[in-house]
Formats: C-alpha cells, structure tokens, sequence
C-alpha cells in the first residue's frame, strides 16, 4: 500500500507543477485574473495533499488501515475538490458547464479535511499505545 500512496503522491505532485505551470503561461491570456486565481487554487491544494501523500505513504507511524482510509480521501478529494476549480476556473472554455457539478466542490473540500482529521486520530491513538 505504502508504493502506491507514494506512486500517487508523485503523480498528483508532477500533474500539479505541470497544470500550475500551465496556468501561469498557458492560461494567462485567456484567463480573467479572478479566475486564474481560482484555477491556481486548485493547484496548490492538489499540491499540499501530494506532498501528504508522500508523508503518509513514507511513514510507519500510522497503521496500515489509517493510511488506506487517508489515501482514498485524498484521492476523492483531489478529483472532487481540484477538478471542479480546475473545471469551474476554464468553465468559458468548455462545451460543458461545470457550474452544473459545482456541488462537488464542498465534497471534495471535506474528503481532504476529513483525511487531516483521520491522520489526526491515527496519531492520538499511536501515541496512547
């Protein structure tokens, strides 16, 4: 489990340099400010939870069902979470309207806190032992 949390982490981690790079030049022009804001939001959760990734995939603190239950609320909540900005953001450029599926914005957002909160307890209990 931990080789493909670590896999993923680095995956998502080169997929966020490649789309931020991607928005700072590829996007700016067409692009309002507002919404390459937006769109780097995006990126820049999709960073910080690659790097958790690689934490919780390199550690031997939590157990092996913690980090699986962490891995799947990263991963739900990368795709929920930065896919809809990312597809909010470029909504103008798209025959679909994501403001249609915006919902799972929010969802997205609590899968990754739900994540923090589960490492949080895996770490309480660890140090209870």
């Amino acid at each position: 489990m931990n080789q493909k949390i670590l896999i993923t982490g680095a995956l998502f981690g080169i997929l966020s340099v490649a789309l931020g790079a991607f928005g700072a030049h590829g996007l700016k022009a067409v692009l309002s400010p507002e919404q390459l804001t937006t769109f780097e939001t995006g990126v820049r959760y999709q960073m910080y939870h690659a790097i958790l990734l690689l934490f919780v995939g390199g550690t031997n603190i939590l157990e092996a069902k913690t980090k699986k239950t962490i891995f799947i609320l990263i991963l739900v909540g990368i795709i929920f979470f930065s896919g809809s900005i990312y597809g909010l953001a470029t909504n103008e450029m798209s025959a679909f309207n994501f403001k249609t599926i915006a919902l799972i914005t929010p969802v997205g957002g609590s899968a990754l806190i739900a994540a923090w909160v589960v490492m949080l307890v895996g770490f309480i209990k660890k140090s209870q032992v």
